[in-house]
């Protein structure tokens, strides 16, 4: 039986072509129906009639007030639908680093078959049934849809409130975070920060509160690995994984291991001074992580951008003992140069990222630290996060010598 499916998605697309299409759709951007490339019926939202639809599946972001999701009666997640066929799973989650230490995870296990996907970019109807291990990027959205699938491991990464525009409140957002629990059985491992509201649950619960926790725990020497800030610890719980499987941990590989463009990306200037492209870290968790793993030296932070609203005072409390010069830029910088006074830290107004780095060349010795880390989004100034980083890393390049 072929399922409905709602929203005419990445997710949803890829169901209907593993099934060899025919399939029927229901999306709110189609506004008069029509027959795709592989005879998929593709319909607006509001002719979904629930007496005629025995299984309906959806796209992760369709929010639970919606009205398909509302009316569907035999609703399941992507998850669901492929949890019978899903092989070994590890599920990772979380609001900042999930990608990072799904990446680092699947680089360590690829050699025992291991493949990658979910929310990194890689629906579960592309991935070979015949791979050992799926490693899974959970998005909050998939996890809230999810009612009967479970995960063998599931490794929750620290969660500050994100996307209540979705959840509504950050109690709903951190108990969709911990939904995998309620599914799981005994002897399943989940690896879960420390103070949130666990629910009942089967599964044996590891929780961590630290990087030092983690290493002593699964006996891991964490000085062998390069990384720093949030990426060591993405890295010491993906090797927690594999010592928990394989009793391995391989260093070795695992700091052979790229990150992603943008994210706390190393870049030299003409006089060897170091600085940090973090243009990627667009929400307050990641630039606190960023901050704290350049601590031990002056860093020059440029902040700034549109930050939705969010209360920002954690990231001050965090840099208020801190040797750090701040400079402003983007549409929050009033509200920046605000707090900088309440929490006595030294700022420049620099309202762009070009007048930020020449004031930073003024002071930036080979003994401190430039970072972007903007704990904003970009589109106030640049046309996305990439752009942002793209522009600073050039403008550090033309950066000249004394």
């Amino acid at each position: 039986m072929k399922p409905t499916l709602f929203g005419y998605g990445l997710t949803t697309k890829a169901i209907a072509k593993k099934l060899g299409g025919g399939c029927t759709f229901f999306d709110d951007n189609t506004k008069e129906a029509y027959t795709d490339a592989y005879n998929n019926q593709i319909l607006p939202s509001h002719l979904f009639d629930p007496g005629k639809s025995q299984l309906e599946v959806t796209t992760p972001s369709l929010t639970p007030s919606h009205p398909l999701i509302q009316s569907a009666q035999h609703l399941l997640s992507e998850y669901d639908y492929f949890d019978e066929e899903m092989p070994f799973s590890i599920w990772i989650s979380g609001t900042n680093g999930k990608t990072t230490t799904t990446q680092m995870l699947t680089h360590i296990l690829e050699k025992r078959g291991a493949v990658s996907g979910g929310n990194i970019g890689t629906p579960l109807a592309e991935l070979s049934t015949d791979a050992p291990i799926w490693v899974l990027e959970s998005s909050s959205f998939a996890l809230h849809h999810t009612h009967t699938a479970s995960p063998d491991i599931y490794l929750l990464l620290p969660i500050t409130p994100d996307h209540l525009d979705w959840h509504e409140t950050p109690e709903q957002y951190e108990a969709d975070k911990l939904r995998p629990l309620l599914t799981m059985k005994e002897g399943e491992l989940a690896l879960i920060p420390k103070e949130l509201r666990l629910p009942k649950t089967n599964a044996y619960v590891v929780e961590y509160d630290s990087n030092a926790f983690v290493a002593e725990y699964f006996n891991l020497d964490a000085t062998r690995l390069r990384f720093k800030a949030a990426f060591l610890q993405d890295a010491l719980l993906a090797l927690a994984v594999s010592k928990v499987l394989f009793d391995e941990a391989d260093y070795d590989l695992m700091n052979t291991f790229t990150l992603d463009e943008h994210r706390q990306e190393e870049v030299y200037d003409a006089q060897n001074r170091l600085w940090i492209n973090d243009s990627k870290a667009t929400n307050l968790d990641a630039t606190i992580q960023a901050v704290k793993g350049y601590s031990d030296k002056h860093i020059h932070l440029i902040l700034g951008g549109d930050d939705k609203g969010v209360d920002l005072t954690p990231l001050f409390e965090v840099m208020q003992p801190l040797i750090l010069t701040l400079y402003t830029i983007g549409a929050n910088s009033d509200k920046l140069l605000a707090l900088s006074n309440t929490y006595q830290i030294n700022v420049i107004e620099s309202k762009t990222i070009e007048v930020a780095i020449k004031e930073i060349d003024k002071r930036h010795t080979a003994d401190s630290i430039a970072l972007l880390s903007p704990a904003a989004a970009s589109f106030d100034q640049f046309k996305s996060y990439k752009d942002r980083g793209g522009i600073f890393k050039e403008l550090v390049k033309a950066l000249k010598k004394c």
